[in-house]
């Protein structure tokens, strides 16, 4: 076991046992949310992935040590700290564990701590990508890096629709990571179902995602896969009115000189002051829905399942 890791009793004791495990990042706990709605979420999303079968490892970093597994007292007290805690990448890990710091993780070192304790199945909102405007600033999420090289299979709602879709799907393609649309061939645009953009394959069953994932990693491939899980239906948002507000957000950070890992925070942030708290409703009932799909795949993924169906 890696030495600056701890890995919480319930969560090392499913690892040994072969029983699912879910990771889930803590950026949305201190970077995603106002306190107290940030910890109520977070402590919900647990409670979906155990409702599922599955246990919970919300990962952070905290007194330098990695953290995979928190419990009730660390969630709160990363709510409470907010944006005191840094928001920790790959590059941030060594300085942080060295300085006996905190860190919210990402979606990139939450696949690296994951990685490390042996969790092969982590649930969040949305991944990082490739900003618009990418050409001329390189603005290009960590978050892709990793899904080329650490091997964990991510749910989300698609990558956040701040981005540019087209570029970070020809990023991940360059990089050999697959692109599984769950029951859908369209790329999820995050608030919404739709974006216009194909992905990879799609898969319809939790079971097929699983047997997907186990051959990529019994192949000796390498790398992770990205699963694009819709929002529901009921809580997708209208594309006018949310690409309205994400434009004059990035307007807003544009003039305002925000850029590199302020950027994403302050997007959401404004995008939720636009449409008057809709999208941040939004963004939970999106989070709920890729923890119950995580906790079956994982299931599946512990049980074994040889059965395959894709549709290209």
């Amino acid at each position: 076991m890696n030495k600056y890791l701890d890995i919480a009793p319930e969560v090392l004791s499913a690892i040994q046992e072969n029983r699912p495990v879910v990771a889930l990042e803590s950026t949305i706990i201190s970077h995603g949310m106002p306190y107290p709605q940030n910890v109520e979420t977070a402590l919900r999303v647990e409670q979906t992935i155990r409702d599922g079968g599955a246990v919970p490892a919300t990962i952070a970093i905290i007194g330098g040590r990695l953290k995979a597994g928190l419990s009730h007292d660390e969630i709160e007290y990363l709510g409470r700290k907010g944006r005191e805690v840094a928001k920790a990448s790959r590059r941030d890990l060594p300085v942080l564990v060295a300085r006996g710091a905190d860190g919210a993780t990402t979606v990139t070192t939450t696949m690296i701590i994951a990685a490390m304790a042996g969790i092969k199945v982590f649930a969040t909102g949305g991944i990082g990508g490739v900003h618009r405007g990418a050409e001329t600033t390189m603005d290009i999420s960590a978050d892709l890096e990793e899904l080329a090289r650490t091997p964990v299979m991510v749910i989300c709602a698609g990558a956040k629709s701040i981005l540019d879709l087209g570029l970070t799907l020809e990023y991940l393609e360059t990089h050999g990571v697959p692109v599984i649309g769950y029951g859908t061939e369209e790329l999820p645009a995050f608030y919404t179902r739709r974006s216009g953009f194909k992905v990879d394959y799609r898969i319809d069953t939790p079971e097929d995602l699983a047997a997907a994932f186990r051959a990529q990693q019994e192949m000796g491939l390498g790398g992770g896969m990205l699963v694009t899980n819709p929002i529901p239906e009921e809580y997708s948002m209208d594309p006018v009115r949310i690409n309205a507000a994400i434009d004059q957000a990035i307007a807003e950070a544009t003039a305002r000189g925000i850029r590199g890992k302020e950027t994403t925070p302050f997007l959401l942030a404004r995008v939720k002051d636009i449409t008057g708290g809709d999208s941040l409703a939004s963004n939970i009932q999106l989070v709920l829905n890729n923890a119950r799909l995580a906790a079956s795949v994982a299931f599946h993924l512990a049980v074994g399942s040889n059965a395959l169906n894709i549709n290209k």
